[in-house]
């Protein structure tokens, strides 16, 4: 009989269950964080709700930032592929509909990063320097959008106002969430204030739009407030 060599076997079965733990550190980190906020939760709460060892966890992470910066690249990720989706057609009005609520839906799958966010950039210097650069493509995704929308007579809009309309959008994706907390602090912000977030960005364009963009526009206003 053909012996077999029983290390490479032996190697991967080891290998197999540390990539999963570190794979629940990071989706129970995620809920965690989502729930209480980043500040109030400590690596021992998280080993704690892993059923784990403090030290089993720090095999994995070294520190809770490690964990967030793991966290927030997931969501890089996700987020520039919104950003940066392909034209293959000049852009109308439901494709800013989409683009807001695919935006708005990466924000509340990772809410942490903008619930804490000021206390998150002012801690970690990673975060800070791919926030800003992030913030700045979704200006420039949402300036792009409305440049399209010009160019082919859906929108009339000079350059001036299409950057301040670019900026606008981007500003009420980054602290829609935190408008919502102060409008009622003692309830939890839930999925749908989101979608909301995603109409009031939209609505910034409306006065700007001409035509049929403008009645589509108003078609689509009413399916979302129907809804």
């Amino acid at each position: 009989m053909l012996a077999v060599d029983p290390a490479p076997r032996l190697e991967a079965m080891q290998r197999k269950p540390k990539r999963r733990t570190r794979e629940r550190i990071l989706e129970v980190s995620l809920a965690l964080f989502n729930q209480f906020g980043e500040p109030n939760v400590t690596t021992s709460f998280i080993a704690d709700e892993l059923g784990i060892s403090p030290g089993n966890l720090y095999y994995h992470f070294h520190s809770k930032d490690e964990i967030t910066n793991t966290l927030f690249a997931a969501f890089e990720r996700e987020i520039e592929g919104v950003l940066t989706a392909p034209a293959t057609r000049p852009a109308n009005v439901e494709d800013i509909w989409l683009f807001l609520h695919l935006l708005f839906e990466a924000i509340w799958r990772y809410r942490f990063l903008y619930r804490d966010l000021n206390d998150l950039l002012s801690r970690n210097r990673t975060l800070e320097i791919h926030f800003k650069r992030l913030l700045a493509h979704k200006t420039e995704a949402a300036c792009a959008l409305c440049n399209d929308l010009v160019r082919h007579a859906q929108m009339r809009a000079h350059a001036g106002e299409i950057r301040a309309l670019g900026t606008n959008m981007a500003l009420v994706a980054t602290y829609w969430l935190s408008f919502e907390y102060v409008r009622s602090p003692r309830h939890l912000v839930e999925a749908e204030v989101l979608a909301r977030g995603a109409y009031q960005a939209m609505a910034m364009i409306a006065p700007f739009l001409v035509g049929k963009a403008r009645e589509l526009f108003e078609r689509l206003a009413q399916q979302y407030i129907a809804q």
